[in-house]
């Protein structure tokens, strides 16, 4: 069944019973267990939309390259990092807790793996809208919606060479924005910000060089265009229950 129909069918609290007890303080939506909490293996995951549905906010040519070369890339180089290892059937959430003990292949191309499928996940062509609890979350946490977008708009602009910007939910239910560098993820033991993230923006170069050659900022802005509030909102509501 259908992940998102799976979802609306039993509800956000037995989702959460589903899952087992060791995997509920890491995960959300690992893409490599299903939705009774079983590992059912690594996939690469279909794109959302066509490749020119997120345009003029991001364009055909970059969402090919991305998606087909770099995601792909990555995905296949996890497979060959973990291949003949105990690791080929321990699920991503399992492997990024303890990433800092693991190759740099496993943490690198994981992270390239996973990150990409989470963004792919929370961008739309459709127009979507943040639940009213999530709004009321996001300005009980920043103060206000305008300083919550100027804080994440800072640390996608701040991160210096490649990474990522980050929603995250910490284990006191309280929302904060960050980033992170080149494939590294809130859910790795690694990282500086951890906790379940919410959502993702890609600042490699790769994710907007054609469109926006140095102009970052410009592409930061039309991210908020495209972004998928309602695949936002149902990762804040499942955060809610871990």
């Amino acid at each position: 069944m259908e992940r998102r129909k799976f979802l609306s069918t039993v509800g956000l609290g037995a989702v959460a019973m589903a899952i087992p007890a060791e995997l509920l303080a890491t995960p959300i939506f690992d893409f490599s267990i299903d939705e009774n909490g079983e590992f059912k293996g690594h996939e690469f995951p279909e794109l959302p939309y066509a490749y020119d549905a997120l345009e003029p906010y991001i364009d055909k040519m970059t969402m090919e390259i991305h998606y087909d070369r770099h995601h792909r890339g990555y995905y296949n180089k996890y497979l060959a990092a973990i291949e003949g290892t105990d690791h080929e059937s321990t699920p991503l959430s399992q492997l990024f807790s303890k990433v800092s003990k693991l190759p740099a292949g496993i943490r690198n191309n994981g992270g390239g793996y996973y990150n990409h499928t989470l963004f792919w996940k929370n961008m739309s062509p459709d127009k979507t809208e943040p639940s009213a609890k999530l709004k009321k979350a996001i300005e009980d946490s920043f103060g206000s919606w305008e300083k919550f977008r100027e804080d994440f708009n800072n640390a996608a602009g701040t991160r210096f060479g490649s990474g990522w910007a980050w929603l995250v939910m910490d284990a006191n239910k309280k929302l904060f924005v960050g980033s992170t560098p080149n494939q590294d993820n809130p859910l790795m033991d690694v990282s500086e910000l951890r906790g379940t993230p919410l959502l993702a923006l890609d600042v490699w170069e790769h994710a907007y060089y054609l469109k926006y050659q140095n102009k970052r900022p410009d592409y930061i802005s039309a991210f908020w265009n495209v972004i998928n509030w309602d695949e936002v909102n149902l990762r804040f509501e499942k955060a809610l229950t871990l």
